[in-house]
């Protein structure tokens, strides 16, 4: 496939009508609505307070830090954690597939950090491939959140999926690629790695 048929899987789709409104910073939106006291809880859960900094704007807005693939099958002194800023161990996992048991509920967190400004509209993609066709595409939105007042990384929990099984399933490896994108196709995250399925972990 041609690197364009890559780049069409990795648009996140949308929805016909919508359009992202201006992009605000997180003081615009405290001082907005400010008598509403249901709205100044929601704001408040995203980090939205009045006096409350944007910090460095230069920067991106969203700093992907891990990548995890979780099941309850996994043995208790396995994990399947990506750390996103060890470039090397990244390059490890396109050449070096992760094994999936086959067969068994799985399902993919990501932990991330918002840096400035209140993020909307960002979404992880996942795309399969085996022997070049695409098998697979997830797209999963991350939510609404603003700067975290304590400074801490957000988690999000995708659904749960079962990954394939049987003797085909088996053969041959899953290359993937997988990438953080906003509604202005932002990227803050893009990288390669791959996994087999076996029968166990």
């Amino acid at each position: 496939m041609s690197s364009a048929d890559d780049q069409d899987d990795l648009k996140p789709s949308f929805t016909p009508g919508y359009k992202p409104g201006a992009a605000k910073t997180a003081e615009e939106y405290a001082r907005l609505d400010a008598e509403d006291e249901s709205l100044a809880r929601w704001k408040a859960s995203l980090g939205i307070t009045p006096g409350a900094t944007s910090g460095d704007t230069s920067g991106p807005k969203v700093t992907v830090l891990t990548l995890e693939l979780d099941s309850p099958t996994l043995p208790a002194d396995k994990k399947l954690v990506f750390d996103l800023a060890d470039t090397a161990k990244l390059a490890d996992l396109k050449k070096n597939p992760v094994i999936i048991k086959e067969g068994v509920e799985y399902n993919v967190r990501i932990t991330f950090k918002v840096n400035h400004s209140i993020i909307s509209g960002v979404r992880y993609i996942q795309v399969v491939k085996r022997a070049g066709v695409r098998v697979e595409k997830m797209e999963q939105m991350l939510g609404s959140y603003g700067p975290s007042p304590d400074g801490k990384p957000y988690a999000k929990n995708f659904d749960p999926e079962e990954s394939p099984s049987g003797l085909l399933a088996r053969s041959g490896s899953y290359n993937v690629r997988s990438r953080v994108v906003d509604d202005d196709g932002e990227v803050y995250a893009d990288w390669d790695w791959s996994f087999k399925l076996a029968k166990e972990w």
